[in-house]
């Protein structure tokens, strides 16, 4: 007689191992299944492009001290969205400066201009996913910009290696629709202990210097951002509460945002906008 008990604990276990692989291998998604969307967010888990209904980002014209920044991502980006020919961007510098919101806005100004391009982020921890995820959507027609916030890397991190091969497309090269931004404090993208390292291991210390830092160069455009004086720093709180409409009429604006950016020891986008909705709540206008 057949021992059915045996079977189902053998199907159990079959299912087991194959939702086990199925969790360490994808299923590859479906290029006709994917959503028209603004913008979309890499699942590495689930191998899938989540599409978004609101990009979080403010207006373009509300990114106040960082016209040189604006003008160099945008051009980039405008030669990229109509077909010409565009660099891989890196922008780095001081924290709260700016650099994600410009890449979201920029993406935002795009599309006000009617053109057809993607915004897909890909968090700094699935990086190893940007061959692939390149190679997926290089089979859309359709210009995509791929973007990371935050990027760096740590000791003894080898995904940066994977990111090289990403950026180069190996022997294929980089599909023509697809380019990637790429947010940092750091400027290599790699601690400076990180680089010293590499140079005290390596057999030639010059050429381990040389694999650390050549990171950085497959990134044809290099937009630097830097702490922004006291001036700059009002006329971003000056411009925010233009654009809202917030009334300021018993408030010393300035003083108030000052005493905000000494408490924070800092003057940035970051802290401008915190104070903004502060003071938003304090006089009731909804942003």
């Amino acid at each position: 007689m057949k021992d059915h008990s045996v079977d189902s604990v053998l199907l159990t276990q079959l299912t087991r191992i194959a939702d086990a692989l199925e969790r360490q291998s994808p299923p590859t998604p479906d290029v006709s299944r994917l959503p028209r969307a603004e913008a979309y967010v890499w699942e590495a888990a689930r191998r899938n492009l989540a599409a978004i209904a609101s990009v979080n980002r403010i207006d373009l014209a509300l990114l106040c001290g960082i016209d040189h920044q604006r003008d160099a991502l945008l051009g980039n980006s405008r030669a990229f969205a109509t077909g010409l020919s565009a660099n891989n961007a890196l922008l780095w510098g001081a924290r709260g400066t700016g650099k994600s919101s410009l890449v979201k806005a920029v993406h935002g100004a795009l599309c006000a201009e009617g053109m057809d391009c993607g915004l897909v982020e890909i968090h700094r921890e699935d990086i190893e996913d940007l061959p692939f995820l390149m190679g997926f959507l290089g089979q859309i027609n359709r210009r995509f910009i791929i973007f990371s916030d935050d990027l760096a890397f740590e000791h003894g991190e080898s995904t940066y290696k994977s990111l090289k091969a990403a950026l180069d497309g190996g022997v294929e090269g980089r599909p023509d629709n697809v380019i990637f931004y790429a947010t940092s404090n750091r400027r290599h993208l790699m601690p400076r202990q990180m680089i010293e390292n590499e140079r005290s291991t390596a057999i030639n210390p010059s050429e381990g210097v040389e694999e650390s830092v050549s990171l950085s160069d497959r990134f044809g455009l290099w937009i630097g951002f830097h702490s922004f004086d006291q001036q700059v720093f009002f006329q971003m709180v000056d411009a925010y509460v233009a654009h809202f409409g917030i009334p300021i009429t018993d408030i010393d604006l300035h003083a108030e945002a000052l005493a905000w950016s000494m408490e924070r020891g800092a003057r940035s986008g970051r802290v401008a906008w915190q104070f903004i909705l502060n003071l938003a709540a304090r006089t009731k206008t909804p942003l």
